[in-house]
């Protein structure tokens, strides 16, 4: 009985010491997140009440909803969202259907599945910096490869300059954009291919149902949790794009490739308006919040519709 007391009482004193342990060695990532993650984002929330017009110290004056009104109703603000939205829905869309022809290839009983999975994943694995530099080199106006191939085939005799329009350099982005993500994608719905239990194919075929009636009752149900997934990321990623457009337009020409994120670099680090960039910083983060809001629920009522 003395022995039980002894352990019952050293008890509590061991999980206290275990908790202080688990503490101090919690204690350096939550330093981090906290100088890194947290802090950056309360000062951006207080700046955006400020007019800020420089990176260096001094007294600001409070405007408090002022940038969140001016930005509200700027017609460029409203420009450049229609363009990102542009952007989003259809890069995501080509991903979409791209990565879900390219997964039923990887896990297709080919010969050499393996090289072709490798191939397929080397565009995701380029860094965005070559991935753009490589696109604005073959559509580059004098040394161009796409240029050059066309005139050698004679589909063209003079060369394009393929970014010189708004409309059309926003699309070529698009493409470049989708050439790099399309793996990804692919990857994502391949894993939720390879948890569908092949049986039901086997059973689906000795009913007499073909390849295309299988893949619209079978395989795209089915795959819908991993589709939700990739239309959640894809479409944060591509509504806050960035660095394509960086590398090969520089939101040009005449502002036709600049998205809401290009926009608020522009507004806050090239026209110094810090207040202003931080209030477009928070809109973007409420609008990104609402579409993946809307992505969820629609996954949510297409499960409760299943069950």
């Amino acid at each position: 009985m003395t022995g039980l007391r002894r352990a019952a009482r050293k008890r509590p004193t061991g999980a206290r010491m275990e908790a202080r342990l688990a503490l101090v060695l919690l204690l350096p990532s939550v330093v981090v997140v906290f100088g890194i993650v947290v802090y950056p984002m309360l000062r951006t929330l207080l700046i955006s009440f400020f007019n800020v017009d420089t990176p260096f110290g001094g007294r600001f004056p409070f405007v408090g909803l002022d940038n969140y009104t001016s930005i509200l109703t700027s017609p460029d603000f409203w420009a450049t969202t229609r363009r990102t939205l542009y952007f989003t829905l259809v890069s995501t869309g080509l991903e979409l259907v791209l990565g879900i022809g390219l997964a039923l290839l990887l896990i297709a009983p080919l010969r050499g599945r393996w090289l072709l999975r490798a191939l397929v994943v080397l565009p995701w694995a380029l860094p965005t910096i070559v991935n753009g530099s490589l696109w604005r080199s073959i559509f580059d106006a004098q040394y161009g490869a796409l240029n050059a191939v066309l005139t050698q085939l004679h589909v063209t005799e003079t060369y394009h300059a393929w970014l010189g329009t708004p409309f059309m350099a926003l699309n070529l982005v698009i493409l470049a954009d989708v050439w790099k993500n399309t793996s990804l994608v692919a990857f994502f719905l391949l894993a939720g291919l390879q948890t569908i239990p092949r049986d039901i194919y086997e059973q689906a075929r000795v009913d007499g149902a073909g390849a295309v009636r299988s893949f619209f009752s079978i395989t795209l149900p089915l795959l819908v949790p991993s589709i939700s997934i990739v239309l959640v990321l894809r479409t944060i990623e591509a509504f806050k794009v960035f660095d394509i457009i960086y590398i090969m337009t520089r939101g040009g020409p005449a502002s036709g490739t600049q998205t809401i994120a290009f926009y608020t670099y522009l507004q806050a680090f090239s026209d110094q308006r810090f207040g202003y960039g931080s209030a477009l910083a928070y809109l973007i983060v409420v609008i990104i919040l609402m579409l993946s809001a809307l992505y969820l629920r629609l996954l949510r009522s297409n499960e409760m519709s299943a069950l």
